[in-house]
């Protein structure tokens, strides 16, 4: 069976200036709003000239987009559609976005890492985000790396990892308990050819240190054997 006609329409762009594409953003950004999301981020981040100006009101952006489906910087775009603009301020362009994401180098990225566990922290002043059982005060520390595939042979990082497919490799640390949902407690994005423990070191150490301070139990971390090396476990 096939169509009988040809598709006219290619494209489409959502418009309509009196109607908005993701309400649910309205909770969620007064939520982040709360937590001084953009206050830390004003606070912690330093990038130089005017990539850097209104840093924390970009982060919220970036945040909110990616909240709202974002997966690229065009897609971005979502925070501007139809009647976005009358209810939210400074919906920055997605070529804003991204000259603001490339002026990024590792310091920075460790400025963010600051920004995440305060946010973490502020968060959780509002809502328990990891809860211990009763009777059981433990809490799961999973490190676990996997790679994100991206296209095109420019892309910075861009290589062949252990799936065969050119991407990123991205180091996640996740807290949880059988009461609560997986708290993403520190990441790494890194090159896609890295082997698995490469930077893990100072990711537990980062994701120990953040677990301890939300929940003030003790931790049991699990890994699988690719991370079972001197400098991860003597993080541990």
């Amino acid at each position: 069976m096939q169509l009988s006609f040809t598709r006219k329409v290619v494209s489409a762009t959502f418009d309509d200036p009196n109607l908005v594409s993701a309400a649910g953003l309205v909770p969620v950004l007064r939520l982040a709003e709360s937590a001084g999301l953009s206050e830390l981020g004003r606070k912690h981040l330093s990038l130089p000239g005017d990539k850097g100006a209104n840093a924390g009101l970009k982060v919220t952006s970036l945040v909110a987009g990616m909240v709202a489906g974002a997966d690229s910087i065009d897609h971005m775009a979502v925070l501007r559609h139809g009647g976005m603009g009358r209810i939210f301020n400074r919906t920055y362009a997605p070529s804003t976005l991204g000259s603001f994401l490339r002026a990024f180098t590792f310091g920075h990225v460790r400025q963010l890492d600051a920004v995440a566990s305060r946010f973490l922290g502020r968060l959780a002043c509002r809502a328990p985000l990891i809860v211990p059982p009763p009777g059981e005060q433990i809490v799961m520390v999973d490190i676990d790396d996997t790679i994100i595939e991206v296209h095109g042979h420019s892309k910075q990082g861009s290589g062949y990892g252990y799936f065969g497919v050119r991407g990123l490799n991205a180091l996640i640390a996740t807290a949880s308990t059988p009461q609560s949902a997986p708290v993403v407690v520190a990441q790494r994005l890194r090159k896609g050819s890295c082997g698995s423990p490469r930077g893990a070191k100072r990711l537990v150490a980062d994701a120990l240190k953040v677990t301890a301070s939300l929940t003030g139990v003790p931790v049991l971390v699990r890994a699988d054997s690719a991370f079972y090396g001197s400098p991860t476990v003597g993080a541990v």
